[in-house]
Parts: structure tokens; C-alpha cells; sequence
């Protein structure tokens, strides 16, 4: 859970991996399942070389049809009960304490929090929930809480101080080693 590199394609998933990520994300969104599927192989197999666990972003048949370890869904999402049905890690977004609880209602492995900071990769996100935010949401449940949302080798110690276990990058996700580095250092 500790660094979350979120891609759409498998040169970058590869360069995440070697940098330390611990789990990919593959984030093709507004895609048809078939797209998702095709795209999604060479990321699985640069994946599974790697030993790092693929997690399919809002789409539950493609992650059944890939075989991926996970699948995160938004708030709008459909799909949870199927997801965790077929034993995939289910991570949930939220944006509130109430988000939260729901999606650790809801069987969640993990809530995604935030957006933590505004980013420039998801214009439409809610509203920044901020360090306090983060902190509260990561109070509120019991599952494992990973940060999202501008977040960068610079503010990665800040969320996990906040009480996250994890942080998930886009932007930084080429830039992984950084970030992971950063986290590595927070827990000393």
C-alpha cells in the first residue's frame, strides 16, 4: 500500500516499478472494457514481472478479464459487491469522512483519500480535503487509508504523518524512486 503509481500504459508501469511503486494502478478512463483489456496486458505482464500487484481503475469486468489483483472505484462506481464477490482488493475513493465509512461499509480494502491537494491530472476532482482532511478520514475507519492528490516526493511525508498508509502519484509516477525514498525516510 505504501506508494500507489497510477499509469496508462506499460513503459511507465515499468519505470514505477523499478522505482520502488507497490502497487500499479492502470487509469484509462472513459475507455470501453475491451480497451481497457487490450491496453491493459502489457501493464499486467510488466507487473507481474515486477511482483507488483495491478489494480484496474473503475472497471470490474476488466480487471476479471485481465486477472488483475484489484480494481479502484469512484464514488459513482459500480461494481463493488462483484469486485469483492471475486476476491479482488477493493480500493473506493472518498472525499469525506462519510465517503469513507461507507466505502469500508461497503468492503473496501483500502480508501482512497483526497484529492489531498489540487492536481493538474483530474480538474475534475472534488474540492482539496487538505492534511486536516486526510487526517480525519484516516481517524474515521479502520482499513488502510492511501493519499491522493497533488501529491509529489515534497508532500508524500506530510500524508503519511496525516496518519495515511500509502500515497498514490500520476504525475510522479516516472519519478517514483523520489517518492519512494521520501516515504522510506518518513518511517524511520
Amino acid at each position: 500500500m505504501k506508494l500507489h503509481a497510477i499509469v496508462d500504459d506499460a513503459e511507465t508501469a515499468r519505470i514505477a516499478a523499478a522505482g520502488g511503486a507497490t502497487v500499479i494502478q492502470l487509469r484509462l478512463k472513459d475507455r470501453p472494457t475491451h480497451e481497457v483489456v487490450e491496453r491493459g496486458r502489457p501493464v499486467l505482464a510488466a507487473c507481474r514481472e515486477a511482483g507488483v500487484p495491478l489494480v484496474v481503475n473503475d472497471d470490474v469486468e476488466a480487471a476479471l478479464a485481465l486477472q488483475a489483483d484489484g480494481v479502484h472505484l469512484g464514488r459513482s462506481d459500480r461494481g463493488k459487491r462483484r469486485a469483492t464477490a471475486a476476491g479482488l482488493i477493493l480500493g473506493v475513493s472518498a472525499s469525506s469522512i462519510d465517503e469513507a465509512i461507507a466505502g469500508e461499509r461497503q468492503g473496501a480494502t483500502y480508501i482512497g483519500a483526497g484529492p489531498v491537494w489540487s492536481s493538474p491530472t483530474k480538474p475534475d476532482a472534488a474540492a482539496p480535503i487538505g492534511i486536516d482532511g486526510l487526517a480525519a478520514v484516516c481517524e474515521a475507519v479502520e482499513v488502510p487509508v492511501v493519499a491522493i492528490g497533488g501529491i509529489d516526493a515534497a508532500t508524500a511525508r506530510a500524508c503519511l504523518d496525516a496518519g495515511a498508509r500509502g500515497v498514490a502519484v500520476v504525475r510522479a509516477s516516472r519519478d517514483a524512486r523520489a517518492v519512494r525514498e521520501a516515504l522510506d525516510a518518513a518511517r524511520l
